[in-house]
């Protein structure tokens, strides 16, 4: 009994001189529930929101005040005209624009009724609908306002449409996620144990006596995978165009060439990852923990990133699947060329580039 006790106080020492498995054991957990407490976050606040005022009486201030002052929006631009509406979408700058009808208090205490449209950005069907229901909350309290403090019937009529997905189909907003998801954890998942594979099988040492330079082999490792996860890519927009009837509005060979662009990013992150890890194992298991949940909770598939605390909102900028989600919804829901991503384009470039020098960096160092 005293070897048993004295074997078990022995992991106990074996488990807390190992720092990766403390960190594993408890830093985990808390990153974890940090993460998804502050980031699944599906309420409404600060959503940007645009206003066409072709009215501008007492009556549309009113109304514009108490949908800004209700702190679920935030008013960023006051349009001159209904072309501005396109370009602002498509721009991503906003969630919804309300737009008043000329005359309107007057059409309202003459006719006894109003219109005021409500245009939602239905790319994310689930935000679109929660924008729309919370405005029409916020027109129908300030009508029963005025009715009471008027004592006369008014009916405010909100005309409702959402853009770039009328059919309000989830399955429009998952694509693109899933296709990020897809095509980052399997980019860099087969990458990540490449390098990793060579030092445990002992045929790193050929590599080191051949006459290859750094950035040959790291190259040389990257582009097999580049075509295996282009056509993956590919597969995916098929099913999504054939399956699902996802029309892709923009043009497809921009589309084509975003996805090769981010294929590249995601093999060459797995390439990093492969460099610093020491085994397979700690190379996949990198690949998914730590690439996973960042992508699925980060990245604004699922989770509106302007929800979240500010700190949060830093970190998801480094999150390349953020910047790639914004250039493929545009390209495919709203038609954006690259005048509208050049933007997120410059960025994923720029994240490639770095993960593939820091790789060669890192593996001049092991040649060392």
């Amino acid at each position: 009994m005293t070897r048993f006790k004295g074997f078990i106080i022995k992991e106990f020492y074996h488990i807390f001189r190992d720092y990766r498995s403390m960190v594993i054991l408890f830093g985990m957990p808390v990153i974890q529930i940090l993460l998804f407490g502050f980031a699944i976050n599906m309420d409404i606040k600060d959503a940007r929101i645009a206003v066409l005022d072709n009215s501008k009486d007492v009556v549309t201030q009113k109304i514009i005040q108490k949908i800004v002052s209700s702190g679920y929006f935030k008013l960023t631009e006051n349009l001159s005209g209904t072309k501005d509406i396109e370009q602002s979408f498509k721009n991503g700058k906003l969630k919804e624009v309300i737009i008043f009808e000329p005359d309107f208090t007057k059409k309202l205490y003459k006719d006894g009724q109003a219109n005021i449209q409500i245009i939602a950005d239905a790319a994310d069907p689930n935000m679109a609908n929660l924008l729309v229901n919370y405005s029409n909350a916020i027109i129908t309290d300030f009508q029963k306002e005025l009715m009471k403090s008027q004592n006369i019937p008014f009916q405010i009529i909100p005309e409702v449409q959402m853009r770039y997905n009328p059919d309000m189909k989830s399955v429009f907003m998952f694509i693109p996620g899933t296709m990020t998801i897809i095509l980052m954890l399997i980019s860099a998942m087969m990458t990540s144990i490449s390098i990793a594979r060579e030092k445990e099988m002992g045929t790193m040492e050929v590599l080191l006596v051949s006459p290859l330079k750094p950035v040959q082999i790291i190259i040389g490792k990257v582009v097999p995978y580049v075509f295996l996860a282009f056509i993956n890519a590919v597969v995916i927009l098929l099913m999504g165009t054939f399956v699902f009837g996802l029309a892709i509005k923009g043009n497809v060979v921009l589309l084509l060439a975003e996805s090769m662009l981010f294929v590249i990013m995601a093999l060459s992150l797995g390439i990093f990852i492969s460099t610093a890890a020491n085994s397979q194992l700690t190379a996949m298991m990198v690949s998914l923990v730590g690439l996973m949940l960042p992508t699925i909770l980060l990245s604004g598939f699922i989770f509106p990133i302007e929800n979240m605390p500010l700190v949060l909102q830093w970190i998801s900028n480094a999150i390349p699947a953020k910047w790639f989600i914004i250039a493929v919804k545009g390209i495919m829901l709203k038609g954006t060329g690259i005048s509208f991503i050049w933007k997120e384009t410059v960025i994923l470039a720029g994240m490639t580039l770095f993960f593939l020098a820091m790789s060669i960096k890192k593996f001049k160092i092991r040649l060392e």
